[in-house]
């Protein structure tokens, strides 16, 4: 990271990414650590972007069907991805030893938790710290006997009552 404002062309892309910064300033700047001491930690982009569930997504897995850590295949609504409330293929990529499903197996999931912003009639936002997943079968109904953490009150639209009766609190 040190090397790389070291040439002129990168010192260019600092300044413009810094903001109002004056000439003088940036002028004296040579070495990284003066631009820790104007308040820059070296990270150009402060917030993670927030987006649909998509492939290749790893998502917590909040029941105790066996599996910790799945990986999104595919969403099977929506063409950008899959919100909350919306049903996808996943992978296992991570389960614990005896349980009902299997490192490698190809499940369904109900996402419960996702970090992408969501509106709801009120005008209010809803949105989660993780992306997280329920696993169901092929009809929709649980794999796991609970469900842990919040769950928002939209799977009810989303006719996932079975999942709202298994969680510990209802966001």
């Amino acid at each position: 990271m040190a090397a790389c404002f070291a040439s002129k062309w990168s010192m260019a892309v600092s300044r413009s990414l810094l903001g109002n910064l004056s000439s003088n300033n940036l002028g004296s700047l040579g070495k990284p650590q003066d631009l820790t001491s104007l308040g820059y930690n070296g990270l150009f982009f402060q917030q993670q972007l927030r987006t649909f569930i998509q492939m290749r997504t790893k998502l917590k897995v909040v029941d105790n069907s066996g599996a910790k850590w799945v990986r999104c295949i595919q969403a099977l609504k929506g063409r950008k991805g899959a919100r909350l409330g919306d049903t996808i293929i996943a992978s296992v990529q991570e389960a614990q030893p005896r349980g009902k499903v299997k490192k490698g197996e190809v499940v369904y999931g109900v996402v419960v938790r996702a970090a992408m912003p969501r509106g709801r009639c009120d005008g209010s936002e809803v949105k989660f710290d993780d992306n997280a997943v329920v696993l169901v079968n092929k009809q929709g109904e649980p794999i796991g006997t609970r469900v842990f953490g919040p769950v928002p009150h939209e799977l009810r639209k989303k006719k996932h009552l079975k999942i709202l009766t298994l969680a510990e609190h209802i966001a």
